[in-house]
């Protein structure tokens, strides 16, 4: 019984992604620009639901998409599907920065970039650097984020 607990618990430990190495810069431009393509391949209304799968291609680890409209409005996230429908425009990080207002000027005006703001950290519970990267397909803004950015 004993050796059946430590092995389901090394299990959980070794699967986790909370405990996995966090995420680079490289791979969530890499993972956005996946998602781009799917976009481009299958339409909006595909992609959407993909988008918004929290099983699917576009969960991965730490990473996963989130889309936005021209005007803040969410979507897709998987992660928190009660987010889709509602506008993120007004949201401040932990030092009061709007950060999504600053990833929707810089899609507009350059078509993709990086965003950095202070989040709390969803396994540490602590205040964390989070930058999001993002990239302009049409009328959607597809982007993701990664803790620890550097």
């Amino acid at each position: 019984m004993k050796r059946r607990t430590f092995t389901a618990l090394l299990a959980a430990c070794w699967l986790s992604p909370a405990l996995a190495e966090p995420a680079s810069r490289a791979a969530a431009v890499a993972f956005v620009k996946k998602a781009v393509a799917y976009l481009g391949q299958n339409g909006k209304s595909k992609a959407l639901a993909e988008f918004n799968d929290p099983k699917g291609r576009f969960v991965d680890g730490e990473l996963y998409i989130v889309a936005l409209d021209l005007d803040g409005v969410v979507l897709a996230d998987a992660n928190q599907p009660k987010m889709v429908g509602k506008s993120l425009y007004d949201i401040r990080d932990m030092n009061g920065k709007y950060f999504v207002r600053e990833e929707l000027e810089q899609a507009r005006a350059q078509g993709q970039g990086w965003v950095e703001f202070v989040w709390p950290h969803p396994v540490s519970k602590q205040l964390a650097q989070r930058a999001s990267y993002f990239e302009r397909a049409g009328d959607v803004i597809v982007l993701t984020g990664i803790y620890n950015a550097k």
